[in-house]
């Protein structure tokens, strides 16, 4: 569904004043400027008095906002769930009973000038294909689009977009390339890895760089591009009914990045089997063992599925005793152990928290064997072997 002409429906509460448009000038009054009764595009004020507007009339309509995504309002109403989803002004919604559907459908349609797109098939650059089985999300379009941008299409493709166990670093003996041209590969594959969870490690590495870029760097990006061309129709895929089960995978490269030797944390969330939440990030601090390192993802972990926790309750469901999977008995005993004994207290407070949700219950950390640990794929350059494993355990498939 969308909005024509969404942001001209708002009412701003400011007094604003605008000159006359050229071209449009009144002749007798030249010198006048317009007051502004509603937004006009180009407003600072425009998204907000358009939300405030959108808002206001789903919330007197029965709806519900939802407690942590304010883009998200719902109905619920005799065991059924009506669950509206905005983007400035795109709208989308769904329920298991189409008269719910059809009603919300005449609702907007009585109080704004709408379009209805159909069955959601492409969103923000996001592919959707729905079938009776499940629900299949790529990017295969996005990205011919940019390989024929950069001139890679005739380039031939590989089957890991890293080397494996390679670390990049600074390279100041090498040479220099386009910053313009570098930064623009990069913000592509930043996009990708919406859907693209594949590449999130590498592109993040070759992120780091984008100050001053060299030819290594370059090169490295260029190599995730052949990858994606070996993997153009690899996506996500989301069974039907499969549950709503949360659980998360954890793991880090302790001191991995050579340049001040942080480690990299690496996370992976999944809601009855289905990933859902993905994360590859240079940690804050310098951890000064495996078992630190460790800990400080299964804190920022911890964080992210009590966030889930708390979005699926808007859904209808409350989950309790959210399993953490880890592969460092060390730091499962650090998040259990009640006493602050002398070998965790250089460990910032601020990572405690975990413990105090271990304690209640919240979250129950568990041993997983390395060769079982999916959220190794985020945090170390993999051979092929290991690496096309670890991609079809963790959910993706080729639907070409």
């Amino acid at each position: 569904m969308d909005v024509k002409s969404a942001f001209l429906n708002g009412q701003i509460q400011e007094e604003v004043y605008v000159q006359q448009p050229p071209g449009f000038e009144n002749s007798k009054y030249p010198n006048h400027v317009y007051f502004l009764d509603k937004a006009l595009y180009g407003l600072k004020q425009a998204p907000r008095a358009w939300y405030d507007r959108l808002s206001n009339f789903l919330l007197a309509n029965g709806f519900e906002r939802g407690t942590t995504d304010t883009t998200l309002f719902y109905k619920k109403r005799k065991g059924e769930i009506l669950l509206v989803q905005i983007y400035v002004d795109d709208i989308i919604f769904g329920s298991r009973n189409d008269l719910y559907c059809k009603k919300f459908e005449s609702l907007m349609k009585s109080e704004f000038e709408m379009s209805m797109m159909g069955e959601l098939t492409f969103f923000l650059g996001l592919q959707v294909k729905q079938t009776i089985e499940g629900i299949f999300i790529n990017q295969s379009k996005y990205f011919s689009d940019i390989l024929e941008k950069y001139k890679l299409s005739d380039s031939s493709s590989m089957k890991t977009p890293m080397v494996t166990g390679s670390k990049l670093y600074a390279d100041p003996e090498g040479k220099y390339v386009e910053c313009k041209l570098y930064r623009g590969m990069i913000g592509s594959l930043l996009y990708l890895t919406a859907s693209k969870l594949d590449i999130m490690l590498a592109t993040y590495l070759c992120a780091r760089f984008q100050a001053n870029p060299k030819e290594s760097h370059l090169n490295a990006v260029k190599r995730i591009f052949r990858y994606l061309k070996w993997t153009k129709n690899l996506g996500l895929w989301y069974p039907e009914n499969s549950g709503f089960d949360l659980m998360a995978y954890i793991d880090s490269d302790y001191g991995g990045y050579k340049l001040d030797r942080k480690s990299t944390s690496g996370s992976c969330q999944f809601l009855g089997g289905k990933l859902v939440s993905w994360t590859s990030k240079k940690q804050n601090c310098v951890s000064t063992s495996t078992a630190e390192a460790e800990y400080v993802v299964a804190a920022s972990c911890c964080s992210q599925v009590l966030w889930m926790r708390t979005q699926l309750r808007d859904y209808g469901f409350d989950i309790e005793k959210i399993p953490i999977l880890c592969d460092s008995k060390s730091a499962i005993a650090i998040s259990v152990n009640p006493v602050q004994h002398s070998k965790t207290k250089h460990i910032d407070t601020r990572y405690h928290f975990l413990k105090h949700h271990v304690e209640h219950g919240t979250i129950e950390m568990y041993f997983v064997p390395t060769d079982y640990q999916l959220a190794d794929l985020f945090t170390k350059a993999l051979d092929e072997k290991r690496f096309t494993f670890l991609v079809g355990k963790i959910g993706m498939l080729n639907m070409s």
